[in-house]
């Protein structure tokens, strides 16, 4: 298994030997998705098939090696990879004197209780930016903060009712994001204001009674996927959903799949989505 493994990761090295700047790779995604967007040289990641099913955007090159489970990676398999430099973060800072065997290791956290995913964003792809030498870091830092300005301007009039962005976890519970979360961000950043003002743990909460949609029902609901299909079949088609004023009066926005602990590519995916759907819903 191990000389297949590293048969394969030979044959990529050599397919990606145009790719300029050191080899780098992470088992975090908010990190990978980062790595990705600023062009980054990336050799290896974690739970790719997931990553390409939850993330979406930025592609992930079929070079790249899969680590497997964020929370037990291979380390050979990391190891055949030949990275010159691992990304870590706080979540995985557990494999740091290991990963340390195999290249240097260098953390930076998205997602750290009391401060703002946002603003820690812009800074761990700054300096990961910096790291590798990349201006294009600097460029998606300012790109998306124009983006974000541009939508608030366009949202400003008509948009007042608050958004409500959940997951769903089956027909009788959801994830809700709080303020504290990368999507209660760049809702506050565009103006808008969050429907759920409970409490969060580490940017969501989760399970939540379905029921509790009840209790807000001036809200948007946004439904964020991935859900499990059966799920979201079985909740659609209950008399409590279709009773609930969101839905008699269209204000229901299923959108594309975001990563919800992503770093600056999934706030400007998330907002991307939530500015063509109100935007959309209003001009109806």
């Amino acid at each position: 298994m191990l000389a297949g493994a590293a048969a394969l990761l030979a044959t990529a090295g050599r397919s990606r030997a145009g790719q300029s700047g050191p080899r780098v790779a992470t088992l975090d995604w908010a990190l990978i998705e980062t790595l990705l967007a600023i062009g980054a040289n990336v050799v290896a990641g974690t739970e790719l098939r997931q990553f390409r099913q939850v993330a979406v955007a930025p592609e992930v090159p079929g070079t790249v090696a899969d680590l497997g489970l964020r929370g037990t990676p291979n380390f050979e398999v990391l190891r055949f990879a030949r990275p010159d430099l691992i990304f870590n973060s706080n979540f995985y800072a557990w494999a740091d004197p290991l990963m340390s065997r195999i290249a240097p290791v260098e953390s930076h956290s998205v997602y750290v209780p009391g401060q703002s995913p946002y603003q820690l964003a812009e800074k761990a792809t700054l300096a990961i930016g910096e790291r590798l030498q990349l201006a294009s870091a600097r460029s998606l830092v300012d790109e998306l903060s124009e983006r974000l300005d541009r939508y608030r301007r366009e949202l400003a009039d008509g948009n007042d009712r608050p958004i409500l962005p959940i997951n769903l976890g089956d027909a009788r519970h959801y994830r809700v994001f709080g303020s504290d979360s990368m999507f209660g961000e760049v809702l506050a950043r565009l103006g808008l204001s969050n429907a759920w003002t409970g409490t969060t743990s580490y940017s969501a909460m989760a399970p939540v009674g379905i029921e509790t949609l009840a209790t807000m029902p001036d809200a948007w609901i946004v439904l964020i996927p991935p859900h499990p299909e059966d799920a979201f079949r079985a909740l659609t088609e209950g008399a409590f959903w279709k009773a609930l004023p969101a839905v008699r009066e269209g204000r229901v926005l299923t959108i594309g799949s975001v990563n919800p602990y992503g770093a600056l590519p999934a706030a400007g995916r998330f907002a991307d989505f939530l500015a063509e759907g109100l935007s959309s819903a209003r001009n109806r």
